[in-house]
């Protein structure tokens, strides 16, 4: 079985391909950071996020998507445009028939590190004991979709 984790936002788009196989041994297939720029308009870098996520699903053909539940946060206009590009990425997956899981940034750091309150930091230490993943990987948002792939696996026993 395949997964597409995303950590979603318009700005960084966290994306993984990971992996199960039979001997239920996780691989990491594919993980980036997707970035849009910000001089464009909200409504070009959803079309950008659009079209790459549709490139994902075409490459790579996930049975399923794993995505970060948005909380708010004190900037409503970030809030805003990381729910847009969350209803882009939901748009895309369901079109193409993907099964849907959301989990919230606590569910995500409790099934990576054991404590809901754990820190970037200590996500971006785990991830790499439980997955094979490049040293060069450091971008925050990239981990964290690796992370929310990593929490479906978990978590979704009968996928």
């Amino acid at each position: 079985m395949k997964i597409l984790a995303i950590d979603p936002g318009f700005e960084r788009v966290g994306v993984a391909i990971i992996k199960r196989d039979e001997g239920k041994k996780d691989n990491l297939i594919y993980s980036s950071c997707f970035k849009t720029s910000p001089k464009l308009y909200l409504y070009e870098r959803l079309n950008l996020i659009g079209k790459e996520i549709e490139r994902l699903i075409e490459k790579y053909k996930p049975k399923a998507l794993a995505i970060e539940k948005l909380y708010f946060t004190n900037n409503q206009k970030t809030a805003m445009g990381v729910a847009e590009a969350r209803g882009t990425i939901l748009f895309c997956a369901t079109k193409a028939g993907l099964q849907i899981f959301e989990y919230t940034p606590l569910q995500i750091k409790v099934a990576v590190t054991g404590y809901g309150r754990a820190t970037k930091r200590m996500v971006m230490d785990m991830v790499p004991k439980l997955i094979k993943v490049d040293a060069s990987k450091d971008s925050d948002d990239e981990i964290d979709a690796i992370a929310a792939g990593l929490t479906c696996l978990a978590c979704e026993k009968n996928f």
